[in-house]
């Protein structure tokens, strides 16, 4: 038997390759971040991220680049923003909508109309950031005005390009999906900083015992992610014989998986942002109002219900934007398929439709649970928010799947070359769970 494991990743010179040029370019993203945008008073800037708003989740995403305002500030936020609003565009728009359907061509102009709006994004955000930081006061002295907002804008723009760059160069030549990579190498850099806060904080949750509890939590919530994210719903589909000349053709039975979840971490990212929106708009903008809204919004019981809320909601919405049962129902029909008991056409795309909408509800439940225990750890328990902001909620997600995406490609590259897998054995199949 060939040899599996890491003896057959190192045996394959073209995968070997890619795995360190996917290492060197993440390198080269961990550096940037360390490279400050000029006229910042980083120890002024991190009190305003102490205050919570929804700059912490760019944060977050961006490994700590927006917390000391370095050229990576925005992170890939501005691509992920620019690639939903393209989605949702190609939904609404038909011309856009028939571009999507011309192949390999209207992917390139789709992916171009992508590049375009990111640079875009961050010229605003960048404009909208430095101004917000002139009002929060933490501009070295001398600085300000026209020149400072320009050039901010300008290192941020470029900043975020080069991270675009970086992950379409990753996808192309590396392994794994290179903007996800991005992510998650700025979530996994924050995780030994979370570890030491816990340790170092372990007496105000029941000392050593609550600390091994505490990691105890977290492998049970990655044992849990795994397992839901490799769930599937499978829809039987046959396809009819055909004659085609002297060869008979088709007559065979196959599957439809529908993921658990195929809204992604979408969902608790938008929630997270429209629940944090008060708050940093409170926080530019002194308001009564806007000071007590930010207050309910951030806290208590109700907050963490409207969180559930707003992921369900989410959940559904991005789930039918990305996943069209009519179009599905059609091309099944035109490649002479078809589940069996159930007619082509409108019946099978209304089948199709009730099972996605009855997996979806347990997904986005899931979802939120994932996302809601953070909140519980720290009000409960008293957990470091570092810690629980790390290893809870949208975090351990993209970690989890992007870690899961990026190990099916390397079993994918090793299994067609004879050998057993990155894991070796049986471990190293990564298949849907069915249920």
């Amino acid at each position: 038997m060939a040899d599996g494991g890491l003896t057959g990743l190192t045996k394959i010179p073209e995968l070997r390759k890619r795995v360190l040029f996917t290492l060197l370019m993440l390198g080269i993203y961990r550096l940037g971040v360390f490279v400050p945008t000029p006229g910042i008073d980083t120890e002024a800037l991190k009190k305003v991220f102490a205050q919570g708003t929804v700059f912490e989740i760019f944060n977050l995403f961006s490994g700590g680049a927006l917390e000391q305002f370095s050229v990576f500030a925005l992170g890939i936020m501005p691509y992920i923003s620019a690639s939903i609003i393209l989605q949702l565009l190609t939904v609404s728009i038909p011309s856009l909508q028939k571009l999507s359907k011309e192949g390999d061509y209207g992917r390139k102009k789709i992916t171009q109309y992508t590049r375009y709006g990111t640079v875009v994004l961050s010229i605003i955000q960048g404009l909208g950031i430095s101004m917000g930081l002139k009002q929060q006061e933490v501009l070295l002295p001398g600085v300000g005005g026209s020149g400072f907002f320009l050039t901010t804008m300008i290192t941020l723009a470029a900043g975020t390009s080069f991270i675009m760059w970086l992950g379409e160069q990753i996808s192309e030549r590396g392994i794994g999906n290179g903007i996800s990579l991005v992510i998650f190498a700025g979530i996994v850099t924050g995780m030994p900083g979370a570890f030491r806060d816990a340790w170092n904080t372990k007496e105000q949750y029941a000392g050593f015992i609550g600390f091994i509890l505490l990691l105890a939590y977290v492998f049970l919530v990655i044992s849990a992610i795994i397992y839901m994210e490799r769930s599937q719903r499978r829809i039987p589909i046959q396809y009819a014989k055909r004659v085609v000349g002297r060869k008979l053709y088709g007559g065979q039975s196959t599957h439809l998986p529908l993921k658990l979840n195929m809204a992604g971490v979408i969902p608790p990212i938008f929630a997270s942002s429209l629940i944090l929106f008060p708050a940093t708009v409170a926080q530019f903008w002194k308001n009564d109002f806007m000071q007590q809204a930010a207050g309910v919004l951030s806290q208590g019981w109700f907050h963490d219900m409207l969180y559930l809320g707003l992921i369900v909601f989410f959940t559904y919405f991005y789930t039918a934007v990305t996943f069209n049962p009519v179009d599905v129902s059609e091309n099944l029909k035109k490649n002479g398929g078809y589940i069996p008991g159930i007619r082509p056409g409108k019946s099978t795309s209304d089948f199709i439709d009730t099972i996605l909408s009855r997996i979806t509800l347990a997904g986005a439940l899931y979802i939120g649970f994932i996302c809601v225990l953070p909140t519980l750890l720290i009000r409960q328990f008293n957990i470091p928010s570092s810690m629980a902001a790390t290893f809870g909620g949208t975090s351990l997600l993209i970690v989890v799947g992007v870690a899961m995406d990026t190990v099916a490609q390397m079993e994918a590259h090793l299994l067609t070359r004879s050998y057993e897998g990155f894991l070796g054995g049986r471990a190293g199949k990564f298949k849907g769970r069915r249920f």
